[in-house]
């Protein structure tokens, strides 16, 4: 009965570690956080204050000729995000991706 309870612990730690594993390497390959903000809001405090997703463009930036809105909206990636603003990222999507995280290969900068 011993021999069973310690063979039904050990395999429940493997496939813990192993699905905890799949979910660290899974995370390294799909697309940083992002936040549409509008470029022109930023506060010194705060941040910049995040808008609709539809201000912004997959590719980055707004068209005038296409956007009705008058922001100069972009993806903000990364980002602590607090009262609808956006702090600490970046608008490089390269960037956010080279920070890694856990089961990521590359370290970023720290920049200087």
């Amino acid at each position: 009965m011993a021999e069973t309870r310690r063979r039904l612990r050990s395999s429940t730690v493997v496939l813990g570690g192993m699905g905890v594993l799949a979910a660290a390497l899974s995370a390294c390959g799909s697309d940083p956080d992002r936040r549409c903000v509008d470029r022109d809001s930023y506060d010194y405090l705060n941040g910049y204050k995040i808008v609709a997703d539809k201000n912004c463009k997959s590719s980055g930036k707004t068209s005038g000729s296409i956007s009705t809105s008058r922001t100069n909206a972009d993806w903000y990636y990364d980002a602590d995000v607090s009262r609808g603003y956006a702090d600490d990222g970046t608008f490089s999507r390269s960037e956010a991706v080279d920070r890694g995280g856990f089961g990521c290969s590359g370290s970023g900068s720290s920049g200087g």
